[in-house]
């Protein structure tokens, strides 16, 4: 009966057809997918003081399918594995030297098995680090320190790495929480080009300077790049600080960003959060040159026994009847509508009494419901698409570790599973 199944599976897939194997896994094409795969024995990165594992791990802020090996998928990590310091805006760093990487992973019977790990580095061939940026450069404000608390020098090409993109020539484009940054790194992970809105990086190019007031820690959450290979679509994972903190309390208003590769131009969106409440938008995806898919969700762990998770959604997205909000001056609060910045406008009522069209937007996911087993992790964060339907989601599993007492490190365990987060891949067949 097993053979039987198959046969007539790889039949209908030659007719480019998919179906369900009888153990739930999706196959498209001449690739098997499982539901989710996890990454294999993660080595140990550091052990801390009080004797907590710290892995790398770290990866999946971002995941990339390869287009020529179906079988291949890039995860980025972000800075680096941190906790809460003893007083506001201080960071302790676990691991001060660590460089942000993009890791090459396979699928090899149902598990993610780390093949090559790739450093990223500045134009000199010098491996960057994670810690803050340099005041006005990028800065989020935080004094970073060590695990002894002595202070941390920033750094000016420190990258909190977060969204993740790989062209057709093998290079990668990564996208930042701190300036935000928007870096084009080689194949190999050298720095081709560093583009920020303070004009100060490799190459010269500027993203809109209104980006710099985006939120600490909540800078270009997500990147994705058009089919056509033209165009990078990057999106604020929260409201931004224009012209302050206090003047968007409660705004759902984020901005998406086009960047135009050969030309350097770009254009800005108006993108609408369900609710204020939310972590913010983790990622965006194009399916095709105007329309994407989004990712929101909260910070909350799902299937937890007490405040579990109500909100980890996909939703489509179409820029195509959206306003643009450049700003021809480009002025550091960018255009403004009846004297307020859109993040003022706070809300869909807000942006259409100032004339504003945000992109439209459905629902195409729900992982805390459509998936075949409960959805454990807090971070949803990387989205890639294979063989046209197939949503692939990776989790940032933080190293391993949460923040502990007294600026250590504890052990991040799902309550869902009582085990410790890991990298993982789910895989979803979705209607486009």
């Amino acid at each position: 009966m097993k053979k039987a199944i198959l046969s007539s599976c790889l039949m209908l897939t030659l007719s480019l057809y998919s179906c369900k194997k009888n153990n739930g896994g999706t196959i498209t094409g001449n690739m098997t997918y499982p539901d989710m795969a996890e990454a294999s024995d993660p080595a140990v990165l550091m052990t801390a003081a009080n004797g907590v594992k710290v892995y790398n791990g770290g990866f999946g802020s971002a995941v990339a399918a390869d287009p020529n090996d179906p079988e291949v998928f890039y995860l980025l990590t972000d800075r680096g594995p941190n906790a809460d310091g003893p007083a506001d805006n201080i960071k302790i760093f676990g691991k001060p030297d660590f460089t942000p990487q993009i890791g090459k992973f396979r699928l090899k019977e149902g598990k993610l098995v780390l093949e090559q790990t790739i450093l990223l580095k500045n134009a000199a061939g010098i491996n960057l680090s994670g810690l803050p940026n340099l005041p006005g450069a990028g800065s989020t404000e935080e004094t970073a320190i060590d695990l002894n608390g002595a202070v941390l020098a920033p750094s000016k090409d420190g990258l909190d790495s977060e969204g993740l993109v790989r062209a057709a020539d093998g290079s990668f484009w990564v996208s930042d929480e701190y300036g935000p940054h928007l870096v084009h790194f080689d194949p190999s992970g050298k720095t081709i080009e560093r583009i920020n809105p303070f004009g100060d990086g490799t190459g010269g190019r500027k993203l809109p300077a209104v980006l710099a007031r985006r939120k600490p820690n909540r800078g270009m959450e997500g990147l994705t790049l058009t089919p056509d290979g033209k165009t990078l679509v990057g999106i604020m994972q929260s409201p931004m600080f224009n012209p302050s903190k206090a003047e968007v309390k409660g705004s759902v208003v984020l901005r998406i960003v086009t960047f135009d590769i050969a030309t350097g131009a770009t254009k800005q969106y108006a993108y609408l959060q369900e609710n204020a409440s939310l972590t913010g938008v983790s990622e965006i995806l194009a399916i095709n040159n105007t329309t994407f898919l989004t990712l929101e969700r909260d910070g909350d762990y799902g299937g937890a026994p007490t405040t579990p998770a109500t909100f980890k959604k996909v939703f489509k997205i179409d820029l195509s009847q959206a306003t643009d909000l450049s700003d021809a001056t480009n002025s550091a609060a960018g255009k403004l509508f009846g004297g307020k910045t859109p993040e003022q406008l706070k809300d869909l009522a807000g942006l259409q009494t100032a004339g504003i069209v945000p992109v439209s937007k459905t629902v195409v996911l729900d992982l805390l419901k459509d998936l075949p087993s409960v959805y454990p992790h807090d971070k949803a964060e990387g989205m890639a698409l294979v063989n046209g339907n197939t949503l692939v989601i990776s989790n940032d599993d933080d190293f391993g570790v949460i923040p502990g007492d007294n600026g250590s490190f504890a052990p991040k365990i799902l309550p869902a599973t009582k085990t410790v987060d890991r990298n993982r891949l789910y895989f979803v067949k979705i209607k486009l």
